[in-house]
């Protein structure tokens, strides 16, 4: 009798080797999802500029006339205007306004009113404890997907990524909010239909990579920023997801070598379904030759037989998806479609 308790202490103590085993940070990336509080119209949203500086005092301006159009009032960060080099301050004052808005319990939304660069620098100094007990919406994109990453890693909170504070609020965008924010549909994500004067509908075309259908939590954002947390602490695993990416500026064999970085950390080996948006300004230099992304998405993605497609109405362009980075959602690679499956709010 007395061994028999003595194996099953010996099991239960070795079960929990793997926790005991985690440092701190470690733990703190085990964290259940975690919903946002619901927003509504009237409601205080922080502005805030976490990555590069805002050069013209007018974009400032343009924010706030767009978030208060939007039906909010708008607090501003303290370090808001500031401006140190390409960033928007030191990277203590950056990490200060973002912690002071969570924390701040008239702030009901956090807006990042650019990207740039410069987001990764903070996030060893962002309280995700704050974060955990008061779990508010953020929104933003590009340079903005580190804090994405960061916030989902160590407290489980659904970010939005989608349009920032400067970005373009036209009236696609200002749909998808409403929908999404004050209406909290499940939105189905489609890109729009845009008919010319040609016998072919050219643009916002999707081009299925392998089809079929799967479900999972989505996750993703920009591949530059998303590859440079590769190793740290700051990126969640990639098991079951559905991953999309997006870029600008990045020529094809930078494309390549990202989607390489995300071959040998064993990532794409992990997920159930992939969706590029778009390559802004991607186009290949003049030289001896490039892959196209036809053939890097063929090298990276098709063996892995998972349903994909790529042109989706995400990444630096006007009309872009609002996306729910945590939320459960189910991709139709032959439709080219992401339908939202769950709540996203309290």
């Amino acid at each position: 009798m007395q061994k028999r308790k003595f194996l099953q202490l010996i099991g239960s103590s070795a079960a929990l080797l793997p926790l005991l085993g985690m440092n701190p940070q470690e733990r703190e990336r085990t964290s259940a999802k975690l919903l946002p509080n619901a927003i509504k119209a009237g409601d205080v949203v922080g502005l805030i500029s976490p990555s590069a500086a805002t050069s013209e005092r007018i974009q400032l301006q343009f924010a706030i006339e767009a978030l208060e159009a939007l039906g909010f009032r708008v607090k501003q960060g303290d370090n808001l205007a500031n401006r140190r080099g390409h960033l928007a301050g030191t990277d203590q004052e950056r990490a200060s306004d973002l912690n002071a808005m969570f924390a701040d319990p008239e702030v009901k939304a956090v807006i990042c009113i650019r990207g740039g660069s410069g987001a990764a620098r903070i996030l060893p100094l962002i309280d995700y404890d704050l974060i955990r007990k008061n779990p508010k919406p953020l929104l933003g994109y590009s340079d903005i997907t580190a804090l994405h990453h960061a916030i989902y890693a160590k407290t489980g909170l659904i970010t939005f990524h989608g349009p920032n504070g400067t970005g373009s609020w036209n009236s696609f965008n200002v749909t998808q909010f409403n929908k999404l924010f004050f209406e909290r549909e499940q939105i189905l994500y489609e890109n729009e239909r845009v008919e010319e004067d040609d016998l072919v509908i050219k643009k916002n075309r999707i081009q299925t990579i392998y089809p079929g259908t799967a479900s999972g939590e989505l996750f993703g954002g920009n591949l530059t920023v998303l590859t440079a947390l590769a190793g740290s602490p700051y990126i969640a695993d990639f098991t079951d997801k559905i991953l999309f990416l997006e870029d600008i500026g990045e020529e094809p064999y930078r494309i390549d070598r990202m989607m390489s970085t995300l071959m040998l950390m064993g990532a794409l080996d992990k997920i159930k379904g992939f969706v590029f948006g778009q390559c802004t300004d991607c186009d290949p230099s003049s030289g001896y030759g490039n892959l196209t992304l036809d053939q890097i998405f063929d090298d990276y993605i098709l063996p892995l037989k998972i349903p994909a497609y790529r042109g989706a109405m995400i990444g630096h362009i006007p009309r872009q998806f609002i996306l729910p980075m945590g939320a459960q959602v189910t991709l139709d690679a032959d439709q080219g479609t992401i339908q939202l499956e769950e709540r996203v709010f309290h």
